[in-house]
């Protein structure tokens, strides 16, 4: 399809989705356990496998396949690009909390995608037209015009596959689909030319997301590796590229057989703190709690290029928090001793029923992670040597 209607379909791994795939690793002690794949429910095909023991129950055993991490041929496929790196993160655990609310963490083991192809995915997330049925954005009605076009609705596609142990070898047992939604269309109406907007309500978002699932989980019914194993499906609002966070989800489904079933509305909200443009806090103590975090830490150590938060609700509710800290440090000492103090103050100042990540990083380098989960705290200082 032709370049100036942004139609070609661009493939890049994301630094989050790395993230992401090595804090799934790091989770998992490095027990091993020896075991075989089948990559379907009536697939004899075997190959040998390891599985990580993760550190708590709250988190999901990973299947590695001849001792590695194997990733979804449909990581960071989208239909067209978007600037904000949050997303990506966002879009891929959001997934996985709603994963855990079908596939318990101690019956299945998560492995990333590998029903899709990258292929298959391609073509789904362009538009339809006469060389491509299977499109699930709309045509093009030809028009330009930013309140007339036919906005492209369906953005990313992500799959997260569940498998349990049955015959002595692992067999695809659950499936979750993310469907990330545009809230906002970023288009060109020439090659290299000026980027133009089509903002999509909340209700039209809504209706399409809701079509798009139940197609998509038609598709994959047809597929004899999927068959009739339960389908979480997740309908995700992508965020604008002018927002510091990242999208949420908004609702999502289970599929126990042929339907998709019914909708559950989700009530989750990011926000950065220290707020930005004259945004209200969602929590008042939340924010309080940050900003005396970020005053104790600054006055400790001045010598800080800036300290920031993503705040993740369920209604009002404070799930987790992500703190970045920009530093200008360079001794092993200096970063050690700030990171201990960091830790300390977390305690301290911040809200205590959230999980809590806090990356600390120059420009160029990670340094340091101080993490809270479960209500334990665990650090650790990358030694560059």
């Amino acid at each position: 399809m032709p370049k100036s209607r942004r139609t070609v379909l661009k493939k890049f791994l994301k630094t989050t989705s790395l993230l992401l795939m090595c804090s799934l690793l790091l989770a998992a002690c490095g027990n091993l356990q020896n075991s075989s794949l089948s990559s379907g429910g009536g697939d004899s095909s075997k190959s040998s496998v390891q599985t990580t023991s993760a550190s708590d129950s709250s988190n999901y055993d990973v299947l590695l396949s001849g001792g590695k991490y194997k990733t979804s041929p449909i990581s960071g496929l989208t239909a067209a690009d978007n600037s904000n790196q949050f997303n990506s993160r966002s879009f891929e655990s959001g997934l996985m909390n709603l994963s855990k609310k079908q596939f318990s963490t101690n019956s299945y083991v998560f492995q990333e995608g590998q029903v899709l192809s990258a292929s298959t995915v391609t073509d789904w997330l362009a538009r339809k037209s006469k060389k491509n049925a299977s499109g699930l954005n709309p045509e093009s009605n030809g028009s330009t015009a930013a309140d007339k076009r036919a906005p492209m609705y369906f953005q990313q596609m992500l799959e997260e596959d569940y498998l349990q142990k049955q015959d002595g070898k692992y067999k695809l047992a659950g499936m979750s689909i993310g469907i990330a939604m545009n809230k906002i269309d970023y288009y060109q109406k020439k090659q290299y030319g000026a980027t133009y907007k089509t903002t999509i309500s909340t209700e039209e978002q809504k209706a399409q997301g809701e079509r798009i699932a139940k197609e998509v989980v038609q598709r994959l019914r047809k597929d004899s590796k999927v068959g009739n194993i339960p389908i979480v499906v997740g309908l995700y609002s992508v965020a604008p590229e002018d927002t510091l966070v990242g999208g949420t989800y908004f609702q999502y489904a289970v599929s126990k057989s042929d339907d998709l079933g019914s909708w559950s509305t989700l009530n989750y909200k990011n926000q950065m703190l220290p707020t930005v443009n004259g945004d209200t806090a969602i929590s008042s103590s939340d924010s309080d709690a940050f900003s005396n975090f970020k005053d104790h830490i600054q006055n400790y150590f001045p010598n800080l290029s800036g300290v920031t938060a993503q705040a993740h609700y369920d209604g009002t509710n404070l799930k987790s928090m992500d703190i970045t800290i920009n530093t200008q440090f360079d001794g092993l000492a200096q970063v050690t001793s700030f990171t201990q103090f960091v830790q300390q103050s977390a305690t301290k100042y911040l809200p205590s029923g959230a999980d809590i990540d806090i990356n600390i990083q120059t420009v160029d380098n990670q340094q340091a992670v101080v993490t809270r989960t479960n209500g334990k705290f665990y650090s650790h200082v990358y030694d560059a040597n």
